[in-house]
């Protein structure tokens, strides 16, 4: 029962301290309970990302921290459920990696309507770290639709599975600003 209530308590001071940042019109990406760390961005426009480390009893502890990543025309914002299902990411994710780029999974998920027009956060972070591996968000996407498999090919061609893909990119590497993109333009 002790253990409950101590749940309750911490769900109750992370609710209130989500609350209060809304109320007060700021968002910090330290003061974010982890589970909506991912895919939120900071009221200064700085992307917020998971990071771990293993504390003294050697557990992974979870903290909610600020890139260097700036993001334009988007600040004070926490991703939604609808678009984290609709684009197949997930908000445990560790870090910015552009890994699940090679999973066409992920990529038919990302490039599919419901997530490609509804969710400017996810297409603008992707569109990024796709233009980081030499790659174009907006032709992968068409390529997916016609032909998943030569999308792939095309990716895994361009470098992206040549690099250490798993490494977080520097801010200095990250193209701020994805272009107004739509699925259907090719």
């Amino acid at each position: 029962m002790a253990l409950s209530m101590k749940h309750s308590s911490i769900i109750l001071f992370f609710a209130f301290t989500l609350f209060l940042q809304v109320a007060l019109g700021e968002i910090t990406c330290e003061n974010l309970p982890t589970n909506v760390c991912s895919f939120s961005i900071s009221s200064s426009g700085k992307r917020c990302l998971l990071e771990n480390s293993a504390n003294e009893d050697g557990k992974l502890e979870y903290q909610c921290k600020t890139s260097e990543v700036i993001v334009a025309n988007i600040a004070e914002y926490i991703e939604t459920d609808e678009c984290i299902n609709s684009c197949g990411v997930d908000r445990n994710s560790v870090g910015i990696s552009s890994d699940s780029l090679l999973e066409p999974q992920f990529t038919a998920k990302l490039c599919s309507p419901s997530c490609y027009r509804n969710c400017p956060n996810v297409v603008d972070l992707y569109f990024n770290l796709a233009a980081g591996e030499g790659v174009y968000l907006p032709d992968l996407c068409s390529k997916q639709r016609s032909s998943p498999h030569r999308a792939m090919i095309e990716l895994l061609s361009s470098g992206a599975a040549a690099t250490d893909a798993s490494a977080p990119i520097a801010s200095e590497d990250i193209i701020v600003g994805a272009p107004d993109i739509s699925p259907d333009s090719s």
